[in-house]
């Protein structure tokens, strides 16, 4: 009975999206507002109906109703509680039902806020959310229903598949959520964009709307992206964090577009320029992010990120199409009255930079972009795949994010509207002689790869002027006798009433660190690889690690765990005992588990390998010498705290 309760809930709330949609439009096409009112009440019924249909799902996941085939897929008796929750967007058809769910959550959300200033635009809104609400919801009854039944006569089984290995683990706790939050929060400015060219709204209102929103997508967005790093380090064993994935791609997509669009879109409010370069990246993120789903959903791929294949590919295909028609047709009917009403007149102007930036950013979107669809388009024009592997993505975009790094350093001492090569020299000349400090020190380590140096000194620059621009503000409250404050009120104040620039200065620092920290990896990560008997060392980068032990055992929950141990230390000083591991899983899946000794200096990153066949007297071990890798932790969790400044709201200037 639950499950068919749980797929009549699905079906009803697609045909009360469908409703919304339709009044909407014809409350907009007779100037009706009642009609209108009833397709926002609509919208606002879905929220209540995917959510009892959620917790349907997540009761049948619980309590092991292995009679529905996709309880049966995602989870098994052995799996902890909170994972058989997590199983929920662990698969195709559950994780589609959570997008659904998300989205109306957003879309519920905008429809309770007050529209006295732009009643216009909600029956366009309605429409763009609850197009997109319904074609999920479509995916889920007619292709995935998470519902459905074992066919009749077959028995139903004992037990369950369970989730792949490598998706039991905490991060399943967070990363999806925060990532689909990511993805589904671009909805929400991609509609105020889409009603704004429909109704001719040309100005502004539509980005002062939407900021925080598309602040909210760009922090999930990085969240999404982090949190899938640190998983991949800590879990698939292969000594790094970003392997350019298909799919790790697909994410990293909309978040380009998206930091370009919220960089563009300060010109639009400063200088009424680039309406239509807003138009287009708003359009492009909305779309990639609809293009990484395709990508993950429909087979096309292979990559551990990726789903089985299936039926609902060429429909998103088809939906992707359809968005691109319908919104690149507004914008062109529409592109005249976008032209921008001043003109750029200075190349070393705040905004000739910041336009850079954008560029910049879009040229690491194209690269990305292609690297992804060419293995595709090889194999549709040759009948062969060739594979694009990360020295492809290093050594096209490498140069990029250091023109992106340095431009950080150089934009802020620029002015709006005009700058010269004399003025912007007298205001960088202090932080470029500051920055010198960073390469020297690193000369000074016994660093001489004129890569690293460069990029450290790229480092210290942006570190040193966001450094200037925080002071300048400081000192002026600190040094303002009505204001009458010390340093720290001054710096708290300062950032309370203008928390987008200085939230933006946060994370600028926070990419300057992560730059650090790839820097390290990227040019001086070391490895080896050998077969030890007990009491055998491995030396590397100055370590000694001495295999002392090796244990071999069963789980209560059938996994089959070998865990080796190994005392770290350096210069004859013991450090600690690292102990990696794998499990085996019953139905044959391996994991491995790396054991990792991470500093601000360095990780030293241990994992067994080669899981057939392992003894006492011959076991292998993968060692990596990790430099500096750990600053790209610290830089993407203050990245996340720079966004959270940034969003929230600005104290009252006029009570300071």
């Amino acid at each position: 009975m639950l499950p068919s309760l749980g797929y009549g809930i699905i079906v009803i709330t697609f045909l009360v999206t469908l409703y919304s949609v339709a009044i909407a439009l014809y409350g907009e096409n007779k100037k009706d507002g009642a009609m209108i009112e009833s397709a926002r009440r609509a919208m606002l019924i879905t929220l209540p109906l995917i959510t009892i249909a959620s917790a349907i799902l997540i009761y049948l996941l619980i309590n092991d109703r292995y009679d529905v085939e996709y309880v049966w897929s995602v989870t098994n008796r052995t799996m902890p509680t909170y994972l058989k929750i997590t199983a929920w967007w662990g698969g195709q058809p559950g994780s589609l039902l959570f997008w659904s769910w998300l989205l109306s959550v957003f879309t519920s959300a905008v429809t309770l806020r007050k529209w006295d200033r732009d009643r216009e635009l909600l029956p366009w809104v309605l429409v763009v959310t609850g197009a997109t609400l319904a074609f999920f919801l479509a995916l889920n009854v007619f292709y995935e229903n998470p519902f459905k039944l074992i066919p009749a006569g077959v028995p139903t089984p004992l037990d369950g598949r369970g989730l792949s290995p490598l998706l039991r683990h905490p991060g399943m706790i967070i990363h999806p959520p925060a990532q689909y939050l990511g993805f589904v929060a671009v909805t929400i400015p991609y509609a105020f964009a889409i009603a704004a060219l429909i109704t001719g709204r040309t100005d502004d209102r539509w980005i002062r709307i939407t900021r925080k929103w598309t602040l909210w997508a760009w922090l999930f967005l990085t969240l999404g992206l982090v949190l899938g790093m640190r998983w991949a380090y800590d879990v698939l064993g292969w000594g790094g964090y970003w392997g350019w994935d298909p799919v790790e791609i697909a994410a990293l997509l909309p978040w380009l577009t998206i930091s370009a669009y919220l960089h563009s879109v300060m010109i639009q409010e400063k200088r009424n320029m680039l309406k239509q370069w807003n138009m287009i990246l708003i359009i492009l993120s909305f779309g990639l992010v609809i293009f990484g789903t395709f990508l993950t959903r429909s087979g096309v791929l292979s990559s551990v990120h990726a789903f089985a294949e299936s039926e609902i590919g060429p429909l998103f295909f088809i939906f992707i199409a359809f968005t691109f028609i319908v919104s690149f047709s507004l914008l062109i009917q529409r592109w005249a009255s976008l032209k921008s009403e001043t003109e750029m007149r200075s190349m070393l102007s705040r905004e000739a930079l910041i336009l850079l930036t954008v560029l910049l950013f879009l040229s690491i979107l194209i690269i990305s972009f292609w690297g992804v669809i060419f293995p595709l388009l090889s194999e549709l024009f040759t009948g062969s795949k060739v594979t694009v592997g990360p020295p492809f993505y290093e050594r096209a975009t490498g140069p990029v994010w250091g023109a992106l790094i340095l431009l950080m350093g150089i934009a802020p001492l620029s002015a709006w509207g005009h700058s010269t090569i004399t003025t912007l020299g007298r205001a960088i000349w202090k932080p470029a002689l500051a920055a010198l400090i960073f390469p020297i020190v690193a000369l000074v380590s016994g660093i001489t790869n004129w890569i690293a140096l460069s990029g450290f000194t790229v480092i210290g620059l942006v570190i040193t002027v966001t450094i200037r621009e925080f002071f300048i503000g400081i000192r002026a409250r600190s040094q303002n006798e009505h204001l009458n404050e010390n340093y720290f009120a001054a710096f708290l104040h300062l950032i309370k009433r203008n928390r987008r620039k200085y939230g933006g200065y946060i994370v600028h620092i926070s990419m300057v660190l992560i730059g650090i920290g790839i820097l390290g990896i990227e040019l001086f990560q070391t490895d080896t690889q050998q077969h030890l008997a007990l009491g055998e060392e491995i030396e590397l980068a100055g370590y000694t690690l001495r295999y002392d032990r090796l244990d071999q055992f069963m789980h209560e929950d059938g996994r089959r765990i070998t865990r080796g141990e190994m005392a770290l230390s350096k210069d004859g000083v013991y450090i600690e005992t690292l102990a990696p591991r794998f499990d085996l899983y019953p139905d044959g899946q391996p994991m491995t588990i790396p054991a990792v000794r991470s500093t601000l200096v360095d990780d030293v990153y241990v994992i067994l390998v080669n899981w057939e066949g392992i003894t006492r007297e011959s076991t292998p071990f993968k060692v990596y010498h990790n430099p500096l890798v750990k600053w790209v932790w610290i830089g993407s969790y203050l990245f996340v705290i720079g966004i959270l400044v940034a969003v929230w709201k600005d104290e009252d200037k006029k009570k300071v």
